[in-house]
């Protein structure tokens, strides 16, 4: 697992290269939001419960299918699972988020995740969509806050939006 400044040295020391002026500016972008990270996560950390629980209605109220009888969310069992799935796509968002590096998320989340949607029989596009709520949650509780919103937030959830997006699972 890496943070922004572990990756940005590596690609640099890889190709024998001093730190640029584009280096420079990367890492002036990441401390300077790096409290803002650090203080979102925090709210996360401390509303993820909710945030879970908040997504999770929202999700099957835009989905109702799911948790009808013979959708992938029905049975207490699988209705639990795609909450703890949730749960996890948060948690790994957080620690992406504080990296500010999408390499945790690589790592840890979409490696394999094909094969075990695919030996569960499960759909993406829910969690796609799961994932943008919490996203849209996420956002509206760090400015509730009293936090800046933006890039740094939305990157970790917009990466797993798009790497799920673009996978045939």
């Amino acid at each position: 697992m890496r943070d922004a400044v572990t990756s940005l040295i590596k690609n640099y020391d890889r190709t024998g290269r001093y730190l640029d002026r584009d280096a420079i500016d990367q890492l002036k972008s990441y401390f300077s939001t790096g409290t803002a990270r650090v203080q979102a996560a925090a709210v996360i950390n401390s509303n993820a419960a909710t945030l879970v629980k908040q997504a999770g209605s929202a999700l099957f109220s835009q989905v109702p299918e799911l948790i009808r009888p013979g959708g992938y969310a029905y049975t207490t069992r699988r209705y639990a699972a795609c909450l703890r799935d949730m749960d996890y796509y948060l948690r790994y968002a957080t620690y992406a988020l504080v990296a500010g590096d999408m390499d945790v998320l690589d790592e840890r989340v979409l490696q394999g995740l094909r094969e075990t949607y695919n030996s569960l029989n499960v759909p993406v596009g829910p969690t796609v969509i799961g994932i943008g709520i919490l996203k849209d949650l996420v956002a509206e509780q760090v400015a509730a806050a009293g936090l800046p919103t933006g890039d740094y937030l939305e990157q970790p959830f917009e990466h797993l939006i798009r790497e799920l997006g673009e996978q045939d699972i």
